[in-house]
């Protein structure tokens, strides 16, 4: 007996040391912030949030990829402790749903794989891609369908899943097991923040729409009779229907893929006809807008691009107030648009339309006469977005007196180079200049700057400086393959400005009172008040920062970086409908640097030179003739009489039956197939997997 108590202590003590040792070399750190904010949750375990389990949510929601009220058990109590433990706080936002992004499923596939054995979309991806034509479209295994927790979704007969709304909680479980990205969270501002990838079901007409308007959805909504659904899928990325509908040049109906049968379906007669259903029927159909988020932003320019970018802006829960420097808003659709191609009553029915969604616009304010950037944010606006138009707008002010300096230390070159002596600069030179950009003439800009009292002028250059160029002076540095990307300042002067490598990447900041930028315009900037420790802090700090808002994402995913690269237009928007796509990607910016986030764009963003799948011909497609638009042939001289009279009810929907609802590479067809033919590259039914 004394035996056996001694082996069993013996064996005890053995294995604790052993455990204590394994303690030591095993020993596996818990977050304290995680157990506490697991200890918040209700414990339910149900997978509702989209992790597995309240302790992996806990992780996710330290980690920052997920939020605070995330759990679907819980209520706001919940939330608003878990806020508190985070340091953040709770913002209303409109919920999430599951949205498909597949046209055409696999149930009537001419060609499909059956893969025995194999009943998961994510096996069988890794088989040939998992389809033989399109490289994209659902597999129609369901693994979405099994991996929601709530039954939610179903699939259709139709091979594509189908999502109950009601039920849906928005949890992403279906998102993250989709191998192709064919069903994914959706709301207001994830669409408005959205942009295009390689990966996304487009179509031809939307991948050129600068705006990236959903085409083949409202030409739809207009052929089953739902004309104020089309306003609304219009205006998910288009504030201005009436407008476009009259002046935009059509790139979408360039690449219709009905015009490998006969004629383009006449998109843009479509959007007219749409928006004026609008005008006819009592007043603005609006697009849905997130919950008030309590946030602020001030917009300079009542042009295009600055009301596009209130109107999203407005659109994401924001309060938002337009200043404009002339007594009307409009820009250039209200003074260099023939009034027989655009109405002012129609101008002003879609600037209303902006207004009615809370956009408040004030006229006659100039940005640096009436009010100044650190004072807009010293009001309490969380960000300046800076959208002042083109050289044409520039001209416009320069007719009554030369325009005020709006950016602190900012010249724009001609200027510079129209000041004649040093006593007509010296005060504003009398610190370290840079100048960026202008090839030969920046050396000679960067003399002048010495001139009129510069101390030091350093010359900044996105390509190499040219061969003919003079030698740089003293007191002047020259540095190539660079670019601008943000200014600093505090309160109304510049102080520096960070600088990017082309070749490396590298950032470097540099002191500098004054920036001389050669183009016709100031570029789009977004500032931000600095605010030192605390980020909500009741008195923003006297620094600010401006960045480029759009123009840098973009142009990294083309090859080129910082302030007026190669792909930004130098003088002005070629087109109305591609200043609203800018004034988007403006308010998305700001959204996104107002909650912390960066400017990265996903890796396949959709540009211009992207590679994507098409086809060259179709078949199975009777031809029929495109709708006349009806023409008023007699006006008086002067008179706001449209040319241009619009299509009524019955041509729009003839014309509008004439889309073929396209996919990727699939299309409707409007004749059935011969039995013994061969089957098209794409069709009704040509997702082939």
């Amino acid at each position: 007996m004394l035996q056996a108590l001694i082996l069993m202590g013996g064996l005890g003590v053995a294995v604790g040391v052993c455990l204590a040792i394994a303690s030591k070399i095993f020993y596996v750190y818990v977050d304290p912030l995680i157990e506490a904010v697991e200890a918040a949750l209700p414990g339910a375990n149900c997978g509702g949030c989209g992790y597995p389990g309240c302790s992996a949510n806990a992780a996710a929601i330290v980690a920052g990829t997920a939020a605070p009220n995330s759990c679907v058990a819980a209520g706001e109590e919940t939330a608003l402790a878990i806020a508190e433990l985070l340091g953040v706080k709770i913002e209303a936002r409109e919920p999430d749903i599951s949205r498909p992004g597949c046209t055409y499923g696999v149930a009537e596939a001419d060609t499909k794989f059956d893969y025995d054995g194999i009943g998961d979309c994510r096996a069988a991806a890794l088989l040939s891609g998992g389809m033989k034509v399109c490289a994209i479209g659902c597999l129609g295994l369901g693994s979405c369908v099994r991996a929601c927790q709530f039954d939610a979704l179903h699939m259709g007969p139709d091979g594509l899943p189908v999502v109950d709304a009601e039920k849906c909680t928005g949890c992403g479980a279906c998102e993250r097991v989709c191998p192709k990205h064919i069903i994914t969270l959706s709301s207001v501002s994830r669409r408005i923040l959205h942009e295009y990838t390689q990966s996304d079901c487009t179509t031809p007409c939307q991948r050129v729409c600068p705006a990236g308007i959903d085409i083949r959805t409202y030409i739809r909504q207009i052929a089953e009779g739902d004309y104020h659904g089309a306003v609304q899928t219009i205006k998910e990325r288009n504030p201005f229907p009436a407008v476009i509908g009259r002046i935009c040049p059509r790139p979408c109906e360039d690449q219709c893929r009905r015009q490998l049968v006969d004629e383009p379906v006449a998109i843009n007669f479509l959007k007219r006809f749409a928006a004026d259903y609008e005008r006819s029927h009592g007043g603005p159909i609006l697009p849905y807008k997130a919950p008030d988020t309590g946030r602020r932003l001030a917009v300079i320019g009542g042009g295009v691009e600055g009301l596009s970018a209130a109107f999203f802006a407005a659109r994401l829960g924001h309060g938002v107030v337009v200043y404009e420097s002339s007594d009307q808003l409009g820009g250039l659709l209200r003074t260099a648009i023939a009034r027989n191609r655009l109405p002012a009553s129609v101008l002003e029915e879609d600037l209303r339309s902006v207004e009615a969604l809370g956009v408040e616009t004030r006229t006659g304010q100039t940005l640096g006469r009436d009010m100044t950037v650190a004072g807009l944010l010293a009001e309490g606006n969380e960000a300046v977005l800076l959208a002042t138009g083109g050289w044409d707008g520039r001209l416009a002010a320069l007719r009554t007196a030369p325009p005020p300096p709006m950016v602190p230390g900012t010249w724009l070159l001609i200027d510079v180079m129209r000041l004649r002596s040093k006593g007509e600069g010296e005060s504003a030179f009398n610190g370290d200049v840079v100048v960026y950009g202008g090839g030969e003439l920046a050396l000679a800009a960067a003399s002048r700057c010495r001139e009129l009292g510069a101390a030091r002028v350093t010359v900044v250059l996105r390509g190499k400086a040219p061969e003919s160029a003079a030698p740089a002076g003293e007191g002047i540095e020259v540095m190539t393959a660079t670019a601008v990307d943000a200014l600093y300042g505090s309160g109304s002067a510049l102080t520096g400005l960070s600088l990017r490598n082309l070749d490396s990447g590298e950032i470097s900041l540099v002191a500098a009172q004054h920036l001389v930028m050669a183009a016709g315009r100031l570029p789009e900037l977004i500032f931000q008040s600095d605010r030192p420790g605390d980020a909500e802090a009741d008195t923003p700090s006297e620094n600010w920062t401006a960045r480029s808002p759009y123009k840098a994402p973009l142009n990294a995913a083309e090859g080129g970086m910082g302030l007026f690269s190669e792909a930004d237009v130098l003088s002005d928007f070629p087109a109305a409908i591609k200043a609203i796509a800018a004034g988007r990607r403006l308010a998305a910016a700001a959204h996104r640097l107002m909650y912390g986030g960066d400017l990265a764009l996903p890796e396949n963003v959709l540009t211009p030179h992207s590679v994507v799948q098409n086809v060259d011909h179709v078949e199975g497609v009777l031809p029929e003739p495109r709708e006349i638009m009806p023409l008023c042939r007699e006006t008086a001289p002067g008179a706001e009489v449209e040319i241009e009279q619009g299509f009524d009810e019955a041509q729009a929907r003839r014309e509008a039956a004439r889309c073929l609802q396209c996919g990727l590479i699939c299309y409707r067809h409007t004749t059935a197939r011969v039995p013994g033919d061969a089957p098209a590259v794409a069709g009704e039914a040509r997702p082939e997997g």
